[in-house]
């Protein structure tokens, strides 16, 4: 791929993915869907954008909204305006993701797009997640150090998670297509050394173990009956009756094997998990529509995928924002839906009509398609 500097998609996730940084020169030679300054700033005026302004010289840190005021008070340097996920709002920066389709689709985050002036950056850091570094127009700095763990020390002076140590290994100046890698765990950091410098920060989903085991439990406890109780028929006389033997031990042990390994319950859980909305999206409020309603509509003006759902499936499962629909659509059937960003009448001419219309009707009702008015 060129995209990869000629290596394959395999071959880049073999040498490279959660290995080693890999930049690559002119990832995007023929240029990017652009979002000038101006427009970031105006999604992170809006209440519902999550956005950031970092000062470089102090190192201070200030959450959105933001009023205009703001941005016409900030010096000519040193500070970079951060905006989260706007491929939720912005369906041009969402289509940056198709780049990346050897990835599985429900291990993406977000696109994170960073404004900044001359020695704007928010420091050296580390992050627990893979992340791509799109230089859009003009050019950043990047600085790669050492590998890190919780050992690391932060800064205590600054509310942003800044390394007190930076081990400089290599650095580099990323100009307009340019793209680095780096995996998760590995320090780095970026300083813009223009003005209007753009990055795109495409990240990847990676829940801690303690995250997982949470909602895990969440979901289990949700799923199991009042009546699946620790049980003890097999139990002995006992001398000491405040010991708690090994026995008791094994016995709680084998119960919650037991949920842990119900490979269909762990199936469901994970593909509803990783597919949860991490950023609070406005509902489309499309109005309530039958399968005969769509039919009708598809019939003058095709449907439209909203960017900002996230979908996954499993044979006989469809994952929509955390919540999983049974379906007798086929995996191939379902892998198209998953991979439309419009439908209309046209494709729903096959054998599993009837299906794809009941599903797609299912999808419109959680506002992953949706008619555009306009």
């Amino acid at each position: 791929m060129d995209m990869l500097g000629g290596l394959s998609g395999q071959e880049f996730l073999s040498q490279y993915w959660q290995k080693t940084p890999y930049l690559v020169r002119q990832a995007f030679p023929d240029g990017l869907p652009g979002i000038s300054g101006d427009e970031l700033a105006g999604l992170a005026t809006e209440p519902d954008v999550e956005s950031r302004l970092v000062t470089a010289n102090d190192w201070t840190l200030r959450h959105g909204p933001f009023f205009e005021d703001d941005f016409s008070q900030l010096p000519e340097k040193d500070w970079t305006l951060l905006v989260q996920a706007v491929d939720h709002w912005v369906p041009e920066i969402a289509a940056l993701f198709d780049a990346f389709s050897f990835i599985p689709a429900w291990r993406m985050d977000d696109i994170m797009i960073s404004y900044a002036v001359p020695g704007g950056g928010v420091g050296p850091h580390f992050d627990h997640y893979d992340v791509f570094l799109i230089q859009v127009e003009g050019e950043r700095e990047w600085r790669i150090g050492q590998s890190c763990t919780e050992a690391d020390d932060r800064r205590d002076d600054t509310d942003l998670s800044i390394l007190a140590h930076f081990d400089e290994q290599e650095r580099w100046v990323l100009k307009p297509g340019d793209m680095l890698y780096v995996p998760p765990g590995i320090a780095h950091w970026g300083e813009a050394l223009s003005k209007d410098c753009i990055t795109y920060s495409i990240g990847f989903r990676a829940p801690s173990q303690a995250e997982t085991l949470v909602d895990f439990a969440q979901f289990l406890a949700n799923t199991s009956s009042d009546f699946d109780r620790y049980q003890d028929a097999d139990l002995d006389a006992r001398d000491d009756s405040h010991r708690i033997t090994s026995a008791d031990i094994d016995r709680i042990q084998t119960m919650l094997q037991s949920l842990v390994q119900d490979r269909e319950a762990m199936a469901r859980w994970f593909g509803s998990y990783m597919t949860q909305p991490k950023y609070g999206d406005a509902p489309l409020e499309e109005p309530s529509l039958s399968k005969a309603d769509i039919a009708r509509q598809l019939q003058r003006q095709p449907l439209i995928r909203n960017a900002a759902v996230r979908l996954a499936y499993q044979p006989g499962m469809l994952f929509v924002d955390g919540e999983a629909i049974e379906t007798d659509l086929p995996a191939d059937g379902l892998r198209w839906l998953c991979e439309q960003k419009c439908i209309s009448a046209s494709d729903l001419g096959s054998q599993d009509n009837a299906v794809r219309l009941s599903i797609l009707t299912s999808l419109v009702g959680h506002d992953a398609f949706f008619f555009d008015d306009e």
